[in-house]
This record gives structure tokens, C-alpha cells and sequence, in this order.
């Protein structure tokens, strides 16, 4: 078969810019890490100057809060990871559960990440497999909550809703990608009260930066409904509020901010689509 003439190749590629644009499971799985799931923010250690990008991925205390003290693992191939099957490391992702059976327990948002595709959570486990191994090993974690025997039913399948600048893409961007929706939901005792209380904020992040509480994202006055487009960006990506005011952590803003256009203005379409709710008292 003769090959394509440079001319007609490019004539193709502008023609199907899909050839163009095809990914490797690891090209997916980096910019899913490192951008909008935003793995980092909590099992990245944090130094005076940021993020210590030489220990990528290799763990750190997350919360010391009344209710726990939370170590996120080192998740490199130098951690336990390294012998678990790229199934058992997919399952411990997506329903909190080991090898061993045993539960791993918050801050991880199993409520958000049960709804992750099986492309995405393949394409997070080809990358972590490629990430350089760090010997590093955190403490256990220390909970002063009963932790449920599961999170749910086993989780057979799921397929991500096309990418798009659509409500349905955006919900899933701001649910099991970047779990947005877990941390600016306030807590009841089963968790999140998705169903009730979806967006109103309310929820404290104990760290280093002392308190700090989420925020309403819902449509309503209270929420997002006084800020633009572009407002709602800055905050989502730099952590700015309109007038320069900064925001605290532990919002992931160094990994939001390399979502693509598209992402970030289907999570925006998304975020203007939830039904108005007034603060959380």
C-alpha cells in the first residue's frame, strides 16, 4: 500500500482532526494526574516554596482534624503499590478497597471517584506505573470515625459520557475527575449529602494554612450566580477572587489550571446548571 503524499496526509489530518489528536492511555492518564484530578494536591508533599515536584506522588499528611489524621501513600511503583495488579490498584482508585480487603478511609472521595470510566481510571493506572519510584513510606492513618465495611457495591463498569462542552461532560469533570463536588458538599454521616445538599459548601479542611471552608458553588445568590465566566475561571485555576483577593488551599489550583479550554468551560456549564441552594448552616 502506497503511503500518503505530505500534502494529502495533512489534508486528512485537517479534515479528521481526531488523528491528530489520538492519545496514549499514559498521555491521558498525565494530564488526568497532573491537571484536573489534581492526584498530586494530596499525595504530593507541600515545601515553603510549593508542591516538592521531586518527590512526585510520594505521600504526605493531608488532615489532622478532630475526626482524623490522614496520610495520603506514596502511589509511585517505589511504594506498596508497586505489588498490587493494575486491577487492584484500579479498584482501590475507584472503591477504596486493598488487595487485603481492608478499607481505605477519607479524604479520598470514593463518593465522586465510583464514577470514574473505566478509560480514565485505566489511562490514571498506565500513568502511575511510569511515574519515577520514590522510597518513601508515610504513617498509617488515624480515624476516630467508624469507617464502613465498603463504599458501595462493587462498581462492574462505567463509561464516561463523550468529551464535550455539554453539562453531562461537565458534571463528570467536576464529579469523579475532579471530585469538585465531593469536597463543596457539606458532610452528613453516610458522607456527602449528594442528593440533598449538592454544591452548598460548608465543609472544613483543617491543614497547615489553619481552617478553611468550601464555598457554595450552586447558581443561586449565595453561590456563583454574581461572578463571570472568566471571574469563575480565575478563581477555579489561580485561586484569585474578582479584586485580587487569594483564596486558600486545599483547592487544587497549580492542577486546574492545566485543564484545557474546553474542560474548564464544561465545568463551568456544569456548575451554572445546579439548582440555586443558600449556605450551609
Amino acid at each position: 500500500m502506497a503511503s500518503l503524499k505530505p500534502a494529502l496526509l495533512a489534508a486528512c489530518l485537517l479534515a479528521f482532526p481526531s488523528i491528530a489528536l489520538a492519545e496514549t492511555p499514559v498521555e491521558r492518564g498525565a494530564y488526568l494526574v497532573r491537571g484536573p484530578a489534581g492526584c498530586g494536591n494530596c499525595h504530593t508533599p507541600i515545601g515553603p516554596d510549593g508542591f516538592v515536584q521531586a518527590q512526585e506522588l510520594g505521600g504526605r499528611l493531608v488532615e489532622d482534624g478532630p475526626a482524623f489524621k490522614a496520610f495520603a501513600p506514596n502511589i509511585t511503583p517505589g511504594g506498596e503499590v508497586a505489588t498490587w495488579s493494575d486491577a487492584e490498584l484500579a479498584k482501590a482508585i475507584r472503591e477504596g478497597i486493598r488487595p487485603d480487603g481492608s478499607v481505605i478511609g477519607p479524604p479520598m472521595p470514593f463518593t465522586m471517584y465510583r464514577g470514574l470510566g473505566d478509560d480514565d481510571l485505566a489511562a490514571i493506572v498506565a500513568f502511575l506505573r511510569t511515574v519515577p519510584a520514590l522510597d518513601i513510606k508515610s504513617p498509617p492513618s488515624e480515624y476516630h470515625i467508624p469507617l464502613p465495611p465498603a463504599y458501595g457495591p462493587p462498581v462492574a463498569s462505567v463509561t464516561a459520557p463523550p468529551r464535550a462542552v455539554t453539562v453531562e461532560y461537565g458534571a463528570y469533570l467536576a464529579g469523579p475527575i475532579s471530585h469538585c463536588m465531593e469536597c463543596h458538599t457539606p458532610m452528613g454521616p453516610a458522607g456527602p449529602k449528594i442528593d440533598t445538599d449538592l454544591g452548598r459548601g460548608g465543609f472544613e479542611f483543617h491543614g497547615p494554612w489553619g481552617i478553611s471552608v468550601a464555598s457554595n458553588i450552586t447558581s443561586g445568590q449565595d453561590g456563583i450566580s454574581g461572578y463571570s465566566d472568566d471571574e469563575l475561571k480565575a478563581m477555579i485555576t489561580k485561586g484569585v477572587r474578582p479584586g485580587g483577593a487569594p483564596m486558600l488551599p486545599p483547592m487544587p489550583y497549580p492542577f486546574l489550571a492545566k485543564a484545557t479550554p474546553d474542560d474548564l468551560d464544561a465545568i463551568v456549564l456544569y456548575l451554572r446548571s445546579l439548582p440555586p441552594l443558600d449556605d450551609a448552616k
